[in-house]
C-alpha cells in the first residue's frame, strides 16, 4: 500500500509538471514570442561584437565574459515572460485549480531550461566562431553551459513568478534577478575561461561546485516559496 501511494504521488507530479511543460511548449511553438526575442537579441549581439572585434583575438577570459553577457541578456529577454501568458489571458486561476503549485514551477522551470539550453547550443558555437576562440576542453565547456543555464533558468523562473502581476515588470525583473544571478555569472565565466584554455575537469571543480550548488539551492528554495508566491 505504501509503495503504491508513493508511486501514485510520483506519477502525479510527473504528469502535472509534464503537462505544464507541454502547454508552455505548444504555446511557444504557436506564438514564438520567446524564440523570436532570443534569436533577435543573439543575432544582433553576434553581429555587433563581430564588427567591433574584427580580426583581433581576445583573451579567453574576455571571450568567456562576453559569452555569458550574451546568454544573460538573452535569458532576460525571454524567460521573464513565462508567467505572463496566464495573467494576460486570464487563465491563471484555471492553472491554479488544475495543478499543484510545485508542479507548475517544475513544469515552467523545465520549459525555461530547455528553451535557454537550446538557444545556448546555437549561440555558443556561433559566438566562439565569430570571436575566433579555440576551445581547449569541449566537455568542460558543455558542462559549464548546462549548469549555468540551469542556474539562470532557476533564478529567472521564480523571479518571473514574483513580478508577473506587477506593473513595471521589466525594471523589477532586472532589479531582482541580477543580484541573484551574480554568483552564476562569476562561476560560469571562470569555468568557461578554463574550458577555453584547455584546463582539465578537476581544475574547474570550484566553479562547477558553485554552479551545481547554486542550482540545487535555488530550485529547493523556489519549491518552498512558490506556493506562497503563486497563490498570493
Amino acid at each position: 500500500m505504501k509503495n503504491s501511494s508513493l508511486e501514485t504521488k510520483s506519477s502525479g507530479w510527473v504528469g502535472e509538471a509534464g503537462a505544464v511543460f507541454l502547454k508552455e511548449a505548444r504555446q511557444e511553438l504557436r506564438n514564438r514570442y520567446a524564440l523570436n526575442a532570443m534569436a533577435l537579441f543573439a543575432i544582433t549581439t553576434l553581429v555587433v561584437v563581430g564588427f567591433a572585434v574584427g580580426s583581433q583575438v581576445l583573451p579567453a577570459s574576455v571571450v568567456a565574459a562576453l559569452l555569458w553577457v550574451v546568454l544573460l541578456f538573452t535569458a532576460v529577454a525571454s524567460l521573464s515572460r513565462v508567467f505572463l501568458r496566464e495573467e494576460e489571458t486570464g487563465t491563471a486561476l484555471a492553472l491554479r485549480l488544475a495543478a499543484e503549485p510545485e508542479h507548475v514551477y517544475l513544469g515552467k522551470l523545465l520549459f525555461n531550461v530547455v528553451l535557454l539550453g537550446a538557444m545556448a547550443l546555437v549561440v555558443a558555437p556561433l559566438f566562439l566562431a565569430v570571436m575566433q576562440a579555440r576551445v581547449g576542453n569541449p566537455g568542460l565547456l558543455a558542462l559549464v553551459l548546462l549548469l549555468g543555464c540551469i542556474g539562470l533558468a532557476a533564478a529567472s523562473t521564480i523571479v518571473a513568478a514574483i513580478i508577473a502581476r506587477a506593473a513595471a515588470r521589466g525594471a523589477l525583473f532586472g532589479g531582482l534577478a541580477f543580484p541573484l544571478l551574480l554568483p552564476v555569472l562569476i562561476a560560469a565565466t571562470g569555468g568557461t575561461t578554463r574550458a577555453l584554455e584547455g584546463a582539465p575537469l578537476g581544475a574547474a571543480w570550484a566553479e562547477l561546485r558553485l554552479l551545481l550548488s547554486f542550482g540545487m539551492v535555488m530550485i529547493t528554495a523556489s519549491l518552498l516559496l512558490f506556493e506562497h508566491v503563486w497563490n498570493e
